[in-house]
């Protein structure tokens, strides 16, 4: 055990080492200058703060290793339980988010004749929003009622609590990876080859992923006490589709300061990133300050999903 923490704490000061000579190379003037001092500081911050966590950091990639072949059964199972009894099984998985995107891209194309989106056919433009945030959603609902939905197995002493959540967000890759590869395909359809950037994706994946993961420990433990919480989520999800600019241009709609505002949803990073990478054909390090702060929301998020759920786990089976 001691090893694994030295490993560990090796990867954790090389990582906000590496940050830091990320941001000292990217300053250009006075105001880049104070930005990145400001953000080395918060990274150096989190580093010293994941040192002192370091259990808490690694408990949950460690616990699904040592019970992968339970955990790839049971996301397999929670993906197909969905559909049973129905007729068309996962047909239906995929009838509803693509009867969502077409309606939204007649609504916004057709309809009003906005999707003012520079040279890219606003189908593409809507997809590659649209799609990372159906997987937002799916995994952020699933992540916080499976506790509940799982309630037998949390009430079993044996059984590790901690990989529920993890479940859920593995779980919904499933249908998002299949999108994704749709988009990927009409993108080729309308020129828009793949390349060295569309490799990106997997990039984009994990961040959101991990961002849902530590969003998922919070509401999955929040909902095992107060169940309306299920309903509070999904009022902020539908608050986000229209905050996170996934049918609109937001870098040719709000002014700049009005633009920094947003980008500081996170969400935001994750949508404008797989346009990155399927339209704009950029790097996620040509943007080197959101992607700091990006990961600093992320990990610290993270961290305090985790020990909030290890703190009222021991609680769980009593309520649930």
């Amino acid at each position: 055990m001691k090893k694994k923490k030295i490993i560990a704490a090796v990867i954790i000061i090389l990582a906000a080492v590496i940050s830091n000579i990320f941001l000292a190379f990217n300053i250009h003037d006075r105001i880049s200058m104070y930005i990145s001092i400001f953000l080395c500081l918060l990274i150096d911050a989190l580093g010293i703060y994941c040192l002192r966590n370091i259990e808490t950091i690694f408990r949950v990639p460690l616990d699904i290793y040592r019970s992968r072949d339970m955990f790839w059964d049971l996301a397999k199972n929670d993906f197909q339980a969905k559909f049973v009894g129905s007729i068309f099984g996962v047909f239906w998985a995929f009838v509803n988010p693509i009867i969502t995107l077409l309606l939204y891209w007649f609504v916004f194309q057709v309809g009003l004749r906005s999707g003012n989106v520079g040279d890219y056919p606003f189908i593409l433009f809507l997809m590659s929003g649209l799609i990372p945030w159906f997987y937002v959603q799916e995994a952020l609902n699933g992540g916080a009622s499976s506790l509940m939905e799982y309630s037998y197995l949390v009430k079993k002493m044996v059984f590790n609590v901690g990989i529920l959540p993890v479940l859920k967000v593995v779980s919904a890759l499933f249908v998002h990876v299949f999108f994704l590869a749709f988009l990927l395909l009409v993108a080729c359809v309308y020129g828009i080859g793949i390349d060295l950037y569309t490799v990106q994706i997997f990039y984009y994946i994990f961040a959101s992923a991990f961002l849902i993961l530590g969003l998922s420990y919070f509401s999955a433990a929040s909902t095992a006490f107060f169940k309306d919480m299920t309903q509070i989520i999904n009022i902020l999800l539908v608050i986000g589709t229209w905050l996170t600019p996934i049918m609109w241009n937001a870098e040719a709609t709000l002014s700049p300061a009005l633009l920094v505002a947003f980008k500081i949803n996170p969400f935001f990073y994750i949508i404008d990133g797989f346009r990155d990478a399927i339209l704009y054909k950029r790097w996620f390090w040509d943007k080197p300050v959101w992607t700091a702060y990006f990961w600093i929301v992320a990990i610290a998020i993270y961290i305090g999903g985790v020990k909030f759920f290890n703190r009222l786990k021991v609680h769980f089976s009593d309520v649930l």
